[in-house]
């Protein structure tokens, strides 16, 4: 069965957030994973991994303001010094944590730019940080977005992005592949795993519709994770979603899969 980690940005929300730590041990999370790390000093966070025996699975490059609505900068033409800037912050984080890939959010694209201009730019930022990162050993991710959350996400689907990385021409750039982004944008989950398992280096999931735990809505979850057990998926599985009530209530769903 793959190795699950709990995104402790959505989960376990009714706790502080350094005692989600915790929480994501307690209930059987091997892995954690979250948006950001950049709040709080390295040691402190790498302090509650140790203690609570937990790998940290992914966090992601800085991504502008978030509190304002951005979602990431990537695609912007006029903020490449601020993304480099962010990809030094976050090998500074990545190397202390033991975090062995960071995920790249490509972001809204910027009114009045074109498509061509928004992936020209896009693809120059992750060349840069593959190249930076592949120096520090950490892998570089970027994840596709459903543009009924995100209206106007520049990075939407499977096929774009992976004819995107193709240009950008690394070895060291992998796909985030969410399920529920993927199932409202696109559907054929299943065909599309296997299709592109090789570039697949992070799956997160949630259900849909409502982005709660698996279980909960269309989504055949215990085919998926048999179905990447078959495949031999060999990465971690992120359980980044909303509770329906509270994370202890909905965990079933981790129960089940682990047999």
């Amino acid at each position: 069965m793959p190795k699950f980690a709990a995104n402790l940005s959505m989960l376990f929300t009714e706790v502080e957030f350094l005692d989600r730590f915790e929480a994501a041990a307690r209930a059987g999370f091997k892995g954690v994973e979250y948006l950001f790390p950049y709040d709080y000093p390295a040691e402190t966070l790498k302090a509650k991994l140790d203690e609570h025996g937990l790998t940290q699975v992914l966090h992601n490059l800085p991504a502008g303001d978030w509190a304002a609505g951005e979602r990431g900068i990537a695609c912007h033409p006029d903020r490449v010094d601020e993304f480099r800037e962010g990809v030094e912050r976050a090998i500074e984080y990545a190397t202390a944590l033991g975090c062995a890939q960071v995920n790249c959010l490509a972001g809204i694209q910027p009114e009045g730019v074109s498509d061509d201009e928004a992936r020209r730019t896009l693809v120059e930022n992750l060349r840069f940080a593959a190249d930076r990162l592949a120096a520090a050993g950490i892998r570089l991710l970027a994840e596709p977005i459903n543009t009924r959350d995100i209206p106007g996400f520049f990075l939407n689907r499977t096929e774009q992005a992976l004819a995107i990385f193709d240009e950008v021409g690394s070895d060291n750039l992998g796909l985030q592949y969410d399920i529920y982004h993927m199932q409202i944008m696109e559907g054929d989950l299943a065909p599309t795993i296997e299709k592109h398992l090789d570039r697949i280096a992070h799956v997160q999931i949630a259900d849909n519709p409502g982005r709660h735990e698996p279980g909960t809505g269309e989504i055949h979850y215990p085919f998926l994770f048999a179905h990447l057990d078959r495949l031999g998926y060999g990465g971690w599985v992120g359980a980044e979603y909303k509770p329906a009530t509270t994370t202890e209530e909905g965990l079933g769903w981790l129960d089940a899969a682990r047999g």
